[in-house]
């Protein structure tokens, strides 16, 4: 019996220590990496939506698992200059290689600048969305089935572009 005492104790430090261990190398990383980097590189403070973990799981089932992991951070009220290269390579360093940049939007006041990354997830691909503009930074990351999503797109489109739209028949 007294065997068996020290049972449950030892799995959970097999467990715990090397899932601590990973979470804390890459707590500085991703998504939260980048809102604590611009946070303190400019001075500036997200607001984080509240129960965003709910409302991935609900938006989750609303689009049959279509879309996932849902992180929104938004920065009000910032109306600096930022120099799109600076945020880029930060971005980039927080990120890490397996994510690609897809579009970069830069204007020449630094007033507006648009990052979007990609990172294939399985059946799933990672985007990471990063917009300033009109004095406000919002940082999005989600994970989207690009297949549910096509055929979420598809429902919009009215006729076939080999289709005549007007439906004029030609003589």
């Amino acid at each position: 019996m007294k065997r068996y005492i020290w049972t449950i104790p030892l799995i959970a430090i097999v467990v715990l220590v090397p899932t601590s261990i990973v979470l804390a190398a890459t707590g500085s990383g991703g998504f939260d990496g980048v809102v604590d980097s611009i946070e303190s590189q400019y001075h500036a403070h997200a607001t984080r939506i509240p129960f965003m973990s709910l409302i991935s799981l609900v938006a989750g089932k609303a689009t049959k698992y279509g879309v996932r992991g849902l992180h929104v951070a938004e920065f009000e009220h910032f109306d600096g200059t930022v120099d799109g290269e600076e945020l880029k390579q930060m971005v980039d360093k927080k990120l890490g290689p397996e994510w690609q940049l897809m579009i970069r939007e830069t204007h020449r006041d630094g007033g507006e600048q648009t990052l979007i990354y990609c990172h294939p997830e399985g059946s799933h691909m990672g985007l990471f969305i990063l917009d300033k503009e009109h004095g406000e930074l919002d940082v999005v990351q989600v994970s989207v089935d690009p297949d549910h999503l096509n055929d979420s797109i598809a429902k919009y489109d009215h006729y076939s572009h080999n289709e005549n739209p007007d439906n004029k028949v030609d003589d």
